[in-house]
């Protein structure tokens, strides 16, 4: 079928000199996949052709790759180009390489309709390097204060300058790498922390951090030592700065849960400076919502974002913390979703001192973590978690319409809820009663029971972990004194020591190997990962034995119960999520209730 569009010819030539035109029309000849190091995240490099020019220097923003992974866009498809931007990177002759990023496109034609247009030509390289020290390289006046941070002895002050920063020669947060260091950022303040110190064996200081985010993505961006003096008071959150020459490194997913293999840090040589004209097409806060009755089935310590309704709060608590004596003021604040579910958040100080619930504000909060009392799950957050009530986005309208329109109304289930047996929601089975239902089958299915451990295998129970909190996966030892990551496909020097169990379980009707995780696994051992590591390292034979410290002992097993095939053979893999010490007058009222409900009593 013929094309039913004309390419913009010329609009590669004019966009790669770091000029600007608008919604040309493209079309996309093929696409390479990328992979992204520390996380399962990828990128797209693309063959983009105007009709008279081809580049491959050309990718896809990560926030619309699925348009290629569902077969949206295939090779010939033929593109709206409605946003974009270009990045320069360091070739490897040392000149500045421009790199096209699109950002949001439309689809005008498929490729399935249509053939390669025309016989494009390879823009000359010459045509997208940018050489910064030449006499030709355009100036611009912009109006912005700067903070440069190279007087050290005053507090920058808020002047005008004619500088060579320019917006199409800004940096999108996604190309960032610690693989170049000539590079621009535009980026608003989503989020700032509060000034903390520290004091260790190495020394004490003071810090701050911000995300930062652009129409790319977002990052951490951390302030140390002096630089917090100069820089904490003068970076305003909402604001939109220029940043260059700080350091980029690996993420530490410890402390920021935020979508970017790598964080930022500010040096000496860091200069800020603030953009005075407004750009609306920065985004304020980058959300990526999690459901609350998924979060019931998330590991505990995750973070994530959560928006919800606040249905209910408790009364202000004060009291003397046992340690310090700090006075300490806490609010539990019950949210609820679509979902039908609630989970209580833990707000403290003046977070909780402030808080009114009285007219069942929309939360949201970015950064919060997954906690676990009592049985249930709940939610607290950090310095850097970023909490917002009735913030003006989509979900915000979305959630407020359902709950004025009948969701205030709706039975709901706590996750929050708290018992000595579990969660009261999932389901109470034997082992016999899940093979029988057929469990799993279909789809990943919850239950618990009171059962036994007969059998605590204690062969490869013990293994060292990467040091990404989010990643746990075993390493490999490069016996020089560093440590592999296959996931991460990064060396550490260091690891963690991590539990994988695995029981045989009895309960009265029958018997099932279950697996345990980490938490779990110290549970039933009494012990943890590095009480269980140090004996690995001074004894290892001793770990033989260690199955004794849990065969026999009883608890209740919150399970995960999924058919998975391996070699052609399918079984049944139970995973316990949570292990809980029994409470028996607790569990004896169930039993009572049970009884009574078989009998017809009740």
């Amino acid at each position: 079928m013929a094309e039913k569009y004309s390419l913009t010819q010329g609009a590669l030539g004019l966009i790669m000199k770091g000029g600007t035109i608008e919604d040309p029309i493209m079309q996309i000849l093929g696409s390479k996949r990328i992979s992204s190091v520390c996380t399962d995240k990828e990128r797209f490099r693309l063959l983009l052709s105007d009709g008279k020019n081809v580049i491959s220097f050309a990718m896809l923003t990560t926030q619309i790759n699925n348009r290629i992974a569902s077969g949206e866009i295939v090779d010939n498809t033929i593109v709206k180009v409605k946003k974009y931007t270009t990045s320069l990177i360091n070739n490897a002759e040392k000149r500045n390489k421009r790199v096209l990023v699109i950002l949001e496109m439309e689809v005008l034609q498929p490729g399935e309709e249509v053939n390669k247009i025309g016989n494009p030509e390879q823009l000359p390289e010459n045509e997208f390097e940018d050489d910064t020290n030449s006499s030709a390289m355009l100036k611009y006046s912009l109006d912005f204060s700067p903070f440069s941070s190279l007087n050290s002895g005053t507090k920058p002050t808020s002047t005008h300058l004619n500088v060579s920063l320019r917006d199409e020669g800004t940096h999108p947060i996604s190309s960032l790498s610690p693989y170049h260091n000539r590079w621009i950022i535009k980026a608003r303040v989503a989020n700032k922390s509060t000034i903390r110190t520290w004091s260790n064996s190495r020394g004490e200081g003071q810090l701050f951090s911000m995300d930062l985010v652009d129409e790319s993505g977002e990052i951490r961006c951390t302030v140390f030592r002096d630089l917090v003096d100069r820089y904490f008071d003068m970076i305003e959150v909402d604001k939109i700065y220029y940043i260059s020459k700080c350091q980029v490194k690996v993420s530490n997913r410890q402390f920021s849960n935020l979508k970017n293999d790598y964080e930022m840090t500010f040096t000496n040589d860091t200069i800020v400076q603030e953009c005075l004209n407004p750009d609306m097409s920065i985004p304020q806060t980058k959300y990526d919502f999690m459901t609350i009755e998924k979060i019931g089935h998330i590991e505990t310590g995750t973070v994530i974002d959560v928006i919800g309704i606040c249905k209910s709060t408790s009364e202000l608590l004060i009291f003397n913390a046992k340690t310090t004596g700090k006075e300490m003021k806490k609010r539990e604040v019950t949210l609820v979703d679509q979902s039908n579910s609630a989970i209580s958040l833990t707000l403290w100080d003046s977070k909780a001192e402030k808080f009114d619930g009285s007219s069942n504000p929309v939360v949201s909060i970015k950064g919060a973590k997954i906690m676990e009392f009592a049985g249930g799950k709940t939610l607290s957050i950090f310095p850097t978690s970023v909490l917002k009530i009735n913030p003006d986005i989509p979900e915000s309208y979305r959630i407020r319409s359902w709950f004025d329109n009948g969701g205030m109304l709706q039975n709901v289930t706590n996750i929050s809820a708290r018992s000595g047996i579990g969660n009261l929601q999932t389901q109470w089975l034997s082992f016999k009663e899940v093979v029988d239902q057929g469990l799993g089958h279909s789809e990943i299915s919850y239950f618990q029971t009171k059962a036994t451990i007969l059998l605590f295998r204690s062969e490869n129970f013990l293994y060292k972990a990467c040091p990404v909190e989010e990643c746990k996966r075993k390493i490999i030892d490069m016996e020089n004194g560093l440590y592999h990551c296959e996931k991460c496909n990064r060396n550490y020097p260091r690891f963690l020591y991590r539990l994988i169990g695995s029981a045989n379980l009895g309960d009265w009707s029958s018997n099932q190997w279950v697996t345990m995780f980490s938490s779990e696994t110290e549970k039933v051992l009494d012990m943890t990962s590095d009480e269980v590591g140090a004996t690995a390292e001074t004894n290892p034979d001793a770990l033989l034995s260690f199955g004794e410290r849990a065969n026999f002992k009883q608890f209740i097993f919150k399970c995960r119960a999924k058919m998975e095939t391996y070699n052609d053979e399918t079984r049944l893999k139970v995973v316990a999520m949570k292990v809980d010490n029994i409470n028996y007058k607790e569990y004896n009222a169930y039993l009572v209730s049970r009884i009574n409900q078989l009998s017809g009593e009740c």
